[in-house]
């Protein structure tokens, strides 16, 4: 086989393995919902709310607004519909997939500590990033993906000041874990039946969170957060099995069996400004204008540890995500608050750019929560949130082996259903 036949089967092969890092909404596969209050308002007053610890994330500077020291747990159900249909463009024999998401679980838990008036320290738990699909073994797609987990959890101890009456700044750790498991079946030309590619490796990744809220009146905050990048270098044995011998021998040779496959990917970076206000007693409205680079996550570094090694960047052609939602609060008494919100994200990717690896799109968010107050310390919250993206559709190809998968995603939306305790003391 000819060097630059080979190296282009091997970057699409590497291309499938970067880009099964599941199912992908909120412009990317950066989510808002971690079970927090946020979800019942669809995210909207993200960087401006500071009412309860999740602010350890959302704007480390809230933490010193905070009057008692408290701690937040959330758990959170995340149900996807992610379907796909096949067309008669479609080149390879097999099924539609299933639904590739179904039921996944999720949560967070907060802590902050007030030190002085001025002074707050923080910590946080919490899944921001990545998601997992899961398609039939046989489906017209498994050359591209057959299933696929990317997950970074999150570490965050933080730290706040009182500058003085309107002003307060914070900052924080992004501490992340970097999990990535994923195999897609490889076309064996005929010669038997299908084998299979296994890549799983865990690894760390740093960056930082920081904060601005400015009060300028009681009641009315403005909100400004910069969440920096965090670069996972993956690095493992792709594991084959199940390899026709002419694939088998030309792998071995090039010492693709047997030598470490780095790929390094970017959790973008994120910008979000937020503002709160106060109408009355009742009533309170909310919003955000955000922005995630997703075009950094989109451009992969991948390294072939072996004698003769080869450098490669995989651009994918993502582009940058835009973020808008509105919110409001209302409290009926002084143990019950009611919440809805609405949002928008842009897609990540064009039409014409989308894949079946990463299925992503616009997303619209309707949200609704509700909190009930035991007692000045207590807090109970649940809600409800609804994810939209509608119909996507995919005409993918990738050479012979790959072939054409072709068709729509039709009617893909998730939902969100979150429980969180809150405890001042």
């Amino acid at each position: 086989m000819k060097r630059t036949g080979f190296i282009k089967i091997l970057c699409f092969m590497l291309l499938a393995i970067v880009l099964a890092s599941g199912s992908a909404y909120a412009g990317g596969i950066a989510l808002y919902e971690f079970g927090s209050p946020d979800v019942g308002l669809a995210a909207a007053g993200y960087a401006a709310r500071a009412q309860d610890a999740s602010t350890v994330f959302t704007n480390p500077a809230g933490m010193s607004r905070l009057d008692q020291s408290q701690v937040l747990g959330g758990l959170q159900a995340l149900y996807g519909k992610v379907e796909f249909s096949p067309n008669s463009a479609t080149t390879s024999s097999g099924g539609d997939g299933g639904n590739a998401v179904g039921w996944m679980p999720g949560g967070s838990a907060f802590i902050v500590q007030k030190l002085s008036k001025d002074w707050s320290i923080g910590f946080g738990i919490l899944s921001y990033f990545g998601l997992g699909e899961k398609y039939d073994n046989n489906w017209v797609g498994r050359y591209y993906v057959q299933e696929s987990t990317l997950l970074g959890i999150t570490l965050t101890p933080a730290v706040s000041y009182r500058v003085n009456d309107w002003l307060s700044i914070g900052a924080g750790l992004n501490v992340m874990y970097g999990y990535l498991d994923t195999q897609i079946a490889i076309n064996n030309a005929g010669a038997q039946p299908d084998g299979q590619l296994k890549y799983k490796d865990g690894e760390w990744g740093y960056g930082g969170n920081f904060g601005i809220l400015v009060e300028p009146k009681k009641g009315t905050r403005f909100g400004l957060t910069y969440l920096t990048e965090v670069k996972l270098d993956f690095s493992d044995v792709p594991e084959f099995s199940g390899l026709g011998p002419v694939l088998a021998t030309v792998l071995r040779n090039r010492g693709l069996t047997t030598n470490n496959l780095d790929m390094s990917m970017t959790v973008p970076q994120m910008v979000m400004f937020s503002a709160y206000h106060e109408i009355n007693q009742k009533w309170a409205i909310m919003g955000n204008v955000g922005w995630q680079d997703w075009s950094r996550f989109g451009k992969v570094d991948i390294q072939i540890n072996s004698s003769n090694p080869q450098s490669l960047t995989v651009d994918n052609d993502y582009k940058d995500t835009w973020h808008v939602a509105l919110g409001v609060q209302y409290r009926h008494s002084p143990a019950w608050m009611f919440t809805c919100g609405i949002a928008y994200d842009s897609s990540a990717v064009d039409d014409d750019k989308r894949t079946v690896t990463v299925p992503m799109g616009e997303a619209w968010r309707f949200a609704l929560g509700a909190q009930y107050a035991f007692n000045p310390n207590l807090t109970l919250g649940a809600a409800y949130e609804f994810i939209w993206s509608g119909d996507m559709s995919v005409n993918q190809e990738r050479g012979p082996l790959a072939g054409r998968v072709s068709g729509d995603y039709s009617n893909t939306n998730m939902s969100f259903f979150a429980l969180n305790l809150s405890w001042k003391y």
